[in-house]
């Protein structure tokens, strides 16, 4: 079932509602004399709607809005992977390797953080900084667009500290038998970048800046969406 974030913040005022209808009373008389008792007039108190209203998504534009609108139907789209809604994570594949094109949407606050992630050496052969080719298929060396379901930290022999990833479409499913991960890597840290231009390439991991990852694996867990797209 879908909630909006409107939805999500609302999900309490048939409450409030409830509990003013129920603190208002009825005049009181007196046994003895048969007279009403006067009774200030007291005010029903006002919900404020407005406060409730979520703020906007992105309200800096941070992400191309085709991106945005494909990763909030990919949430719903594979709901039952996705049970944690408070944050989403996308890679925008058409930027440049040099950009930040990593994004870190806050569902609840509306607000993105942004950093910078590589692509896969077989999409961009000729290490132009753009990834032009796409590929599911084990040994391709390339990145793979689609949705993902992060699977928590995890930590290899080869990359260290690591999330793990579950591909949820056609496009992407192979996944965990091609080892596609998050990481952090040399060729990823602002000192490369500075020296070469652009970040360096892996062999279809999204590797970050080391000084990103740590954060990255705490707030990324299990089962939230990431989604990448060109």
């Amino acid at each position: 079932m879908r909630l909006s974030r409107r939805g999500l913040i609302l999900g309490g005022s048939a409450m409030l509602a409830g509990c003013a209808s129920a603190s208002a009373k009825a005049p009181l008389t007196t046994a003895q004399t048969g007279a009403p008792i006067a009774m200030p007039q007291v005010g029903l108190p006002t919900v404020q709607t407005s406060a409730l209203t979520p703020p906007p998504l992105d309200p800096r534009g941070h992400v191309r809005k085709e991106l945005m609108e494909r990763a909030m139907t990919a949430l719903d789209t594979h709901h039952r992977h996705l049970p944690l809604r408070d944050r989403m994570y996308l890679v925008d594949f058409q930027k440049f390797s040099g950009e930040e094109r990593l994004y870190e949407v806050d569902l609840v606050a509306g607000e993105v953080k942004v950093l910078r992630t590589c692509h896969g050496r077989g999409s961009d052969p000729a290490h132009t900084g753009f990834a032009q080719r796409f590929s599911n298929t084990p040994d391709s060396n390339m990145s793979s667009v689609g949705a993902y379901a992060t699977a928590g930290a995890n930590w290899g022999a080869q990359q260290g500290p690591n999330v793990l990833l579950d591909g949820l479409e056609y496009s992407n499913d192979k996944a965990r038998e091609r080892a596609i991960i998050i990481h952090g890597a040399d060729y990823a840290d602002p000192d490369f970048l500075a020296r070469e231009g652009k970040l360096g390439r892996s062999y279809g991991c999204f590797s970050v800046a080391h000084t990103d990852l740590p954060a990255l694996r705490e707030r990324m867990g299990e089962g939230r969406l990431l989604f990448a797209a060109a």
